[in-house]
């Protein structure tokens, strides 16, 4: 498994932009509104639109990449995929880093995102190679927002709703893309309370289970106000050890066809997973 698995416990928002400027018989030139409109608007309320941008979108590619560590180690994951996001299911190829002596012994893993539910494959000691392992979301300490080795990218823009600190960095160039960089702080449980309803239970179990709810966040949303880029950093025991997880979801080509098909009953694994 990509991190040990933890118990057990169970609006389309585009960017507020100034239209003009107010011009005044003494020839201001009205600094104050483009200000705001190079900013695009409150900041909290732009990032906590986030998700509903991306669902007005439709769908994406997405890359990640989560870097944890802990007692000196670090350690990388990287994935590649795409995402419908008014379906709520996307597709990831999880790349697991090489072993401590340099040789790469890993199978990519083939994960499915749907609402509550994680599907992998390649995954996990024991597994049948044809087989899929399937995990209630609902029911892990971190509402897979880490045990995955990717946090689903939706659920990524659901926790910006809670965000209880943000602030407008400054324009900036993402591959290409003019994007305007927002920086602040969310809460898991506040973002659980205000999140959609397909991802309330997995944002609620991760108040539950993480140490603290404040989550740092960077944020990059493109001027039609859809999230380009969005950086997390999380802080959560495990085997009592304290890991630091920066997760990063990178979003592109927007409107891309993206089909996702769950696996059948019969090729779910229901016996017991090694360690």
């Amino acid at each position: 498994m990509v991190v040990q698995q933890h118990r057990s416990k169970g609006g389309a928002v585009t960017a507020a932009v100034v239209a003009g400027l107010i011009a005044t018989s003494s020839g201001c030139s009205g600094g104050g509104a483009v200000a705001e409109d190079q900013q695009g608007g409150d900041p909290l309320v732009t990032v906590r639109g986030a998700a509903d941008a991306l669902v007005a979108a439709g769908s994406s590619k997405a890359r990640t990449s989560m870097v944890m560590a802990t007692g000196g180690t670090r350690v990388t994951i990287r994935g590649e995929g795409a995402y419908d996001f008014r379906k709520r299911m996307g597709q990831l190829k999880v790349l697991l880093p090489p072993d401590p002596n340099g040789v790469d012994k890993h199978r990519p893993i083939t994960e499915l995102l749907a609402p509550g539910a994680l599907y992998m494959k390649n995954r996990g000691a024991g597994v049948p190679a044809d087989k899929w392992v399937r995990i209630d979301t609902t029911t892990l300490d971190d509402g897979n927002l880490v045990t995955g080795g990717a946090t689903d990218p939706l659920a990524a823009a659901e926790l910006l709703r809670g965000a209880k600190e943000a602030t407008y960095v400054g324009r900036a160039d993402l591959a290409g893309t003019a994007v305007r960089h927002y920086r602040g702080v969310t809460d898991i449980a506040r973002a659980a309370r205000l999140a959609a309803p397909h991802a309330r239970g997995a944002l609620a179990a991760a108040a539950k289970g993480f140490s603290k709810d404040a989550v740092p966040f960077d944020a990059y949303l493109d001027d039609e106000g859809r999230l380009r880029k969005v950086r997390h950093r999380f802080d959560f025991a495990n085997a009592g050890r304290t890991v630091a997880v920066a997760s990063t979801t990178l979003l592109y080509a927007f409107g891309v066809p993206v089909e996702v098909r769950l696996p059948a009953g019969r090729d779910i694994y229901a016996g017991k997973i090694q360690a």
